[in-house]
């Protein structure tokens, strides 16, 4: 575990996602001892057995993480998967877990929707008929309602999404999560630890006080053995639409995500620009990739969407020749 508690962590530390967590030999004296041994144990056995026969038909999964608030973590998310629905024999589903910000059903354009009760669980609510979302968000008898509570409710409703939910037949199920490393975090990984995932993508800006926590989100991911699949520089400088110069609104200072990257050996997936039709796009509940397709924003989204696919394509091949 991370050395959040202020003192140095064993080099042979099993990791948060462990069931050793906490209680290794090489745990003893570590100031996180306590906390890693109160989130070790996992799912009983029928309970992860539920979890893995729900997400059986998931081919995919991505989670979107990001070390503080405002880097624009939701927003990517929503346009990862519309882009990658926008291949209409692909099926998409979008999980919201920012359980006290939930602010994906707004960018979906979903405001004001409920979830409905099946035979076969809840069924998300649908943007497209390739593209599903739940949150909790849809929950809510109003969107300015405050979500207050403590760890143990927030991992029990993730568990229902995850396991509650009829996805169906999906091929990416997209993950939003609230920024930093804390309960939600530690919950999503330990379920999914049932199922599989393919990895995490770490969205970032570019000024070095974004980037501090985005280390400690990295190293989160490799204590808990989450494989990262890369790392997005979101308000990557702003392209005036008259003139085409560009201008850094937030000076990377120690060098930006890149820098941080080369140093940490983790995958640079692209660099966003502001556009202020990004903004705008999501207040509306509309796509930006199709209401901005001549954009440069538009186009490193699309670069970056077509690296992630093509990470996801090569883990399954590699998955099938082990099998």
């Amino acid at each position: 575990m991370a050395d959040a508690a202020g003192g140095p962590q064993p080099e042979d530390c099993p990791g948060t996602g462990s069931a050793q967590a906490g209680r290794a030999a090489a745990c003893q004296g570590c100031p996180n001892q306590k906390l890693c041994a109160a989130g070790a144990a996992g799912p009983d056995p029928a309970e992860a057995a539920a979890l893995r026969e729900r997400l059986r038909c998931v081919k995919h999964v991505v989670l979107v993480l990001s070390g503080k608030g405002g880097v624009g973590k939701s927003t990517f998310s929503a346009l990862l998967a519309h882009g990658l629905a926008a291949d209409e024999s692909k099926q998409v589903a979008l999980l919201d877990i920012d359980i006290c910000g939930p602010s994906i059903p707004k960018m979906m354009g979903l405001e004001g929707e409920q979830v409905h009760q099946s035979g076969s669980g809840w069924s998300p609510v649908y943007v497209e008929e390739n593209l599903s979302v739940m949150s909790v968000g849809f929950l809510l008898s109003s969107p300015d309602d405050a979500v207050i509570w403590r760890g143990p409710k927030k991992n029990g409703l993730i568990k229902q999404f995850l396991r509650d939910v009829d996805w169906g037949e999906i091929d990416y199920l997209i993950i939003d999560t609230p920024p930093g490393t804390s309960d939600e975090h530690l919950s999503i990984v330990q379920y999914l630890g049932a199922s599989h995932v393919d990895g995490a993508v770490i969205i970032t800006t570019p000024q070095e006080v974004s980037l501090q926590d985005v280390r400690k989100e990295i190293n989160f991911c490799h204590k808990v053995k989450l494989p990262i699949i890369g790392v997005v520089e979101n308000m990557s400088g702003f392209i005036c639409p008259k003139c085409k110069n560009e201008s850094q609104i937030f000076p990377p200072t120690t060098g930006g995500a890149e820098k941080m990257c080369q140093n940490l050996n983790v995958s640079l997936l692209g660099k966003v620009p502001l556009d202020p039709q990004i903004g705008k796009s999501c207040d509306k509940g509309q796509s930006f990739l199709s209401e901005a397709p001549e954009s440069p924003a538009t186009s490193s989204y699309r670069n970056i969407i077509q690296r992630i696919q093509e990470y996801c394509d090569l883990q399954h091949t590699q998955e099938e020749k082990i099998i």
